[in-house]
C-alpha cells in the first residue's frame, strides 16, 4: 500500500491510497466465503460453492464491490496511523480508479484535529456576578408555597387573571367540529395561556352561566393554518384563598415551627443555586476565553454531522409528541434558516470545547481510571433510570462506550482550568471554586439535575 497526504486546511486533510491487487486477496477470500455461505446453489453445500460457480451465478463485479468495501476501512486506518493523522468524524471517500486485476486507488477527505497553541490559564480572568439573596427572591419562594397551599372558593362575580374556572368548548372550522376539539366542566386557570390562543381574553369579565364564543389560529394538526370558532360557556368561577405567613404556615409547609426558620432555609436554598449559576458561568466564561486566546477552528465536517444528528433529534422528539418541524417553528415564530443557524452557532461551540478541553487534557497527561468510568456509568444510569448493565449494554450497541472516557477526561481537564484560571466577582471578591463545585455536588446528588453543557462524543 501507497499512500500520500495532502493539508486542505488547518481543520482537513486528503489522503491518496494505492493498494496493490495481491494486497485485496484476504478481502476477496472473505467475500467468497461470505456469499457462498449465503447462497443455494443445486448440487453444492452452503460454503462449499467453487469460486468459479459463485463468478458465474452471483457475479465477479459483486464479489469485487465486497472486497473493494471490506479492504478502504483497513487501509485507510493504516495510513492514518502511518501518517499520524489525528482524525475526526466520518472519512469521505472516493474511489479514483478499479478494475479487476489492477491497483485500487481512492482518496480519503478528514477532519482532524487542528494544532492548537494553548494559552497559559493563569493568564486568564474572570468575572461573574456575586452571590445575592435578597429578601424578594425567599418573598418569591414564599409566594409559590402559599399558591401550592392554597384553596379555592368559589365566587359570585366575573372572572379575572388567576381564577379558576369551570367551562364548556366546542371548536369547529367552518362549522365542522374539530377532533377532540370539544370538553365539558373543563377546569382552567385564567391568564395561563395553556389553551387557544384569545380564551383568556374571552373568560375574563365573565360570569357563571355566561356564553361567547372567540377566533384562534390552528397552528398544529389537520387544520393548521386556519381559523377555528370556538365557542366556550362559563359554569363557575374560583379564587384562590392564599394561607396567611405565619408560624402555623411554615408548620404545613415545611418541617419548620416558625416562619423565620422557614425563610432561613429558603435563603439557604437559594444561596446553594446562585453559587451553582455562579459556577457555570465561571466555567462557561473560562471556556470561551480560552476557545478566543486559542482561536480554535471548527472542523466543518464533524460540525456538519453534529448539526444533522441534533436536528434529527429535534425531529424525533416532536413526532413522539405528535408534531412536525414546521409546527415547532410556526408557534416559534422561527424561520428554519434561523433553526439552521442556532443548531450550526451551537455545534460549533461544542467542537470547539471538546478540542480545547482534549488539547489540555494532552498536555497534562490527564487518564481515566476504571473506577471513575464505572462511577460516572452509574452516574448516568441512575438519570436514565437504568440499570447501570442496561445502560452500559445501550451504550455498547450504540458505539458510544468509548464517549464516556473523553468525556470524563475533558470533565478532569475543566476542572483543572477552572482552578489555574482567576476567578472574581464583580465586587472584586475571590471566589473559590472548589467550595462551587462541592456546592455543585451536593445538590446534584439531592436534585438530580444534568449539568454537563460541554458533554459531548469523542470522534476519533
Amino acid at each position: 500500500m501507497k499512500s500520500t497526504v495532502e493539508t486542505l486546511s488547518p481543520t482537513r486533510v486528503r489522503l491518496a491510497i494505492e493498494v496493490p491487487f495481491d494486497e485485496l486477496q484476504p478481502s476477496l477470500q472473505k467475500a467468497y466465503r461470505e456469499i457462498g455461505s449465503q447462497v443455494n446453489i443445486p448440487g453444492f453445500r452452503k460454503g462449499k460453492v467453487p469460486t468459479a460457480v459463485i463468478d458465474q451465478r452471483i457475479g465477479r463485479s459483486t464479489i469485487l464491490t465486497e472486497a473493494v468495501q471490506d479492504t478502504i476501512p483497513i487501509q485507510l486506518r493504516a495510513a492514518v496511523i502511518e501518517h499520524e493523522v489525528r482524525m475526526l468524524g466520518r472519512p469521505e471517500v472516493d474511489i479514483t480508479d478499479f478494475a479487476d486485476g489492477q491497483p485500487l486507488k481512492f482518496t480519503a477527505e478528514v477532519d482532524v484535529r487542528p494544532e492548537i497553541t494553548l494559552p497559559d490559564p493563569a493568564t486568564v480572568e474572570v468575572t461573574v456576578d456575586p452571590v445575592v439573596v435578597a429578601d424578594e427572591d425567599i418573598d418569591a419562594r414564599i409566594r409559590s408555597l402559599q399558591l401550592r397551599f392554597a384553596t379555592l372558593k368559589t365566587v359570585e362575580r366575573p372572572a379575572a387573571d388567576g381564577d379558576f374556572v369551570q367551562i364548556d368548548l366546542a371548536a369547529t372550522v367552518d362549522g365542522t367540529e374539530l377532533p377532540g376539539g370539544s370538553t365539558t366542566n373543563f377546569s382552567y386557570e385564567v391568564g395561563s395561556a395553556s389553551l387557544f390562543p384569545g380564551l383568556d381574553d374571552a373568560l375574563v369579565g365573565m360570569s357563571s352561566g355566561d356564553a361567547g364564543s372567540f377566533s384562534s389560529p390552528l397552528t398544529a394538526g389537520d387544520y393548521a393554518g386556519q381559523d377555528a370558532e370556538i365557542a366556550v360557556t362559563l359554569r363557575s368561577v374560583k379564587e384562590r384563598e392564599m394561607p396567611a405567613v405565619d408560624d402555623d404556615f411554615a408548620q404545613l409547609a415545611s418541617e419548620f415551627d416558625t416562619v423565620d426558620e422557614l425563610r432561613a432555609d429558603l435563603a439557604n436554598g437559594i444561596g446553594r443555586v446562585k453559587k451553582m449559576e455562579q459556577l457555570y458561568s465561571a466555567r462557561d466564561k473560562t471556556v470561551d476565553a480560552l476557545i478566543e486566546a486559542a482561536d480554535i477552528p471548527a472542523p466543518e465536517g464533524v460540525v456538519k454531522d453534529q448539526v444533522s444528528s441534533q436536528r434529527q433529534a429535534v425531529v424525533d422528539q416532536l413526532e413522539r409528541m405528535g408534531a412536525t418541524l414546521q409546527d415547532y417553528l410556526s408557534s416559534a415564530d422561527r424561520s428554519e434558516e434561523e433553526f439552521e443557524a442556532d443548531l450550526v452557532k451551537e455545534a460549533e461551540t461544542r467542537v470547539r470545547t471538546q478540542l480545547l478541553l482534549d488539547a489540555y487534557a494532552d498536555e497534562r497527561e490527564l487518564s481515566v481510571t476504571e473506577d471513575e468510568y464505572m462511577h460516572e456509568v452509574v452516574h448516568r444510569a441512575q438519570r436514565a433510570g437504568m440499570s447501570p448493565q442496561q445502560y452500559y449494554d445501550q451504550m455498547v450497541r450504540a458505539g458510544v462506550e468509548a464517549s464516556v472516557f473523553a468525556d470524563i477526561r475533558r470533565g478532569k481537564a475543566l476542572s483543572a482550568l477552572l482552578e489555574a484560571v482567576s476567578i472574581k466577582d464583580t465586587d472584586g471578591a475571590v471566589v473559590s471554586v472548589a467550595d462551587l463545585q462541592d456546592t455543585g455536588h451536593d445538590h446534584d446528588d439531592h436534585e438530580g439535575h444534568d449539568h454537563d453543557d460541554h458533554e459531548g462524543h469523542d470522534h476519533d
